[in-house]
């Protein structure tokens, strides 16, 4: 669908307003695979507000000159605006990013020490606790919050969480030095995504690429529903304590 010229009142209101009915249900799509990651907490009419707000958005901003085509971008638009609101509810407790900064800590302190990937009973002999306590760490950090890797990745410029998503979003107008950060960034989680364990790649290539549940994925890798939340909480800590060198 392209856009009609926006000084023509009358075509464009009418092509607004239909293009909105039009892909109306993507929202309730991309919010009910969001329902599924996430905690009984979070309500799904919340999802639905903030996709519609991103629906909306999508179809006042959209260039067909710029990107493919309404559906794709608006698809785009909604998982952000979706992201944006889980982001604002920030259900972290004190305690829980103290964990999370605990276990950081620890794989950084391994793996600088050996210059080798932290396996897990290392990082539970660093934090001081057995390896069974480790894992319900782990499972506690998950089970608080929708996690993604948008949440433990910082910009360059400064101690905020990166608005570019991990799934690569649609691109606007980067000058070049923008668009050298960016690619530089892609290629550097690229790398540091290949320190992680075969099993732990496919758990990122699943969950973020081909966007399965956790339960999901589980299936696929013959491991619990519980067990596949633990790799992926440990993940995203992991490669948050590798890429603190890159971003300091």
């Amino acid at each position: 669908m392209t856009a009609p010229y926006k000084d023509k009142n009358t075509d464009y209101a009418a092509w607004r307003e239909k293009s909105i009915i039009e892909y109306a249900y993507l929202v309730r799509h991309i919010a009910a695979r969001f329902a599924m990651r996430l905690p009984s907490s979070v309500f799904f009419d919340e999802l639905v507000s903030a996709g519609s707000l991103g629906l909306i958005d999508a179809v006042d901003k959209f260039d067909p000159s710029k990107y493919v085509s309404l559906k794709t971008y608006a698809q785009y638009r909604i998982k952000g605006s979706i992201l944006d609101e889980l982001r604002s509810m920030d259900p972290y407790s004190r305690s829980m990013r103290k964990k999370i900064q605990n276990i950081t800590k620890a794989i950084k302190a391994i793996e600088d020490q050996k210059s080798a990937p932290a396996g897990d009973e290392e990082i539970s002999e660093e934090l001081g606790i057995s390896l069974e306590a480790y894992y319900d760490m782990l499972t506690n950090i998950h089970g608080a919050s929708v996690l993604s890797l948008d949440e433990f990745i910082k910009t360059k410029k400064n101690d905020t969480y990166s608005k570019t998503r991990f799934q690569a979003g649609v691109k606007g107008k980067d000058n070049p030095a923008d668009h050298f950060d960016k690619e530089e960034f892609k290629y550097v989680l690229a790398q540091t995504i290949k320190t992680l364990t075969e099993k732990e790649q496919m758990v990122v290539s699943l969950y973020y690429y081909d966007e399965l549940t956790l339960k999901e994925i589980g299936e696929v890798l013959s491991l619990t529903e519980s067990r596949i939340c633990q790799i992926h909480t440990a993940i995203l800590v992991k490669l948050k304590a590798r890429l603190q060198d890159y971003f300091n």
